[in-house]
């Protein structure tokens, strides 16, 4: 993997919104081919990270290169080679699945000739061929996100962007993405990831970036990820419907000291687990991945649109 050609390069990345810094010097590169994933809570600077790469917004420093071009100085050709789906979906719900694949392969200047043929495959592919001539208002949240998936993929970008792509889906609409996801791969497409799901992250990427507060703080395979974390953690089940997460370094004594620690009578149950990512973000940041607190990124955004 080390020797492929760079998809995406990143030094020196940094992004402010006023007194807020949201990039602090973040540098990153995607080889050709392969699933990168950005880890990490709201506000961490996942977004500000696509947004800039895929020329949706400008930095205040440091230098990005995608598929070898300056997203600054050549970002109309940047924009010719790349897809996004953002957090927010980008189809029109008067129109119909159809209509939504057709008006994207118009704005991209596809040959009307051959269009309609990828439009029909592209639609059963993701499963919305019966309900391709129906208005995408009546589709339910699954079918939204794939057909969002689709309107990136009738363009045949050389590299995707999925921003937090299956956020809000039913754990069986978010497979279907991650299968969409491994096929496109397998074809050469080199995807950007952002996710809050360290079990997306852990079944889709090659390589994750860890980012807290706007910084780069780990980067590895996931397998090299959680090495860094001894034994792992225990899951303690509460009557009242609590759960609490507990790390733990995998020793009979680090076992006995947290349940020496809990009254039995509030207890339902408790799991011990292996590491996993999530044991690497906490041991790393000191709180989970998922901090709805924390939308700073979002809120800086917001301010500034």
């Amino acid at each position: 993997m080390t020797n492929r050609t760079p998809a995406i390069e990143v030094a020196g990345l940094r992004k402010s919104y006023g007194d807020l810094t949201v990039l602090d010097g973040v540098d990153l590169t995607v080889p050709e081919g392969t699933v990168h994933a950005l880890l990490g809570p709201n506000g961490a600077g996942k977004t500000t990270v696509v947004n800039i790469c895929s020329t949706l917004l400008s930095a205040d420093a440091g230098v990005v290169r995608v598929a070898s071009l300056d997203v600054i100085t050549e970002s109309d050709r940047v924009r010719s080679v790349i897809g996004v789906t953002g957090q927010f979906s980008a189809i029109d719900e008067l129109l119909t699945g159809r209509e939504n694949l057709r008006l994207m392969a118009d704005l991209a200047h596809l040959d009307r000739a051959t269009v309609a043929a990828s439009v029909d495959a592209l639609l059963e592919r993701l499963d919305l061929g019966d309900a391709a001539d129906r208005r995408a208002q009546t589709y339910s949240g699954g079918m939204k996100r794939r057909l969002d998936l689709a309107m990136t993929l009738i363009t045949r970008p050389r590299l995707i962007f999925l921003d937090e792509p299956t956020t809000g889906l039913d754990p069986r609409s978010r497979r279907e993405v991650w299968a969409i996801v491994r096929e496109q791969v397998a074809d050469g497409v080199t995807v950007l990831l952002t996710t809050q799901y360290l079990e997306e992250a852990d079944a889709l990427a090659d390589r994750v970036a860890v980012l807290d507060g706007g910084r780069l703080v780990a980067e590895g395979t996931p397998a090299e990820l959680k090495r860094q974390v001894p034994g792992g953690h225990v899951q303690v089940e509460f009557t009242d419907g609590r759960s609490e997460r507990i790390a733990s370094d995998g020793s009979v004594a680090s076992l006995r000291r947290i349940l020496d620690g809990l009254d039995d009578r509030e207890v339902a149950g408790v799991t011990v687990g292996t590491a996993d990512l999530d044991d690497v973000f906490l041991a790393l940041t000191g709180h989970p991945t998922v901090d709805p607190g924390n939308d700073a990124e979002a809120d800086a955004q917001g301010v500034l649109a």
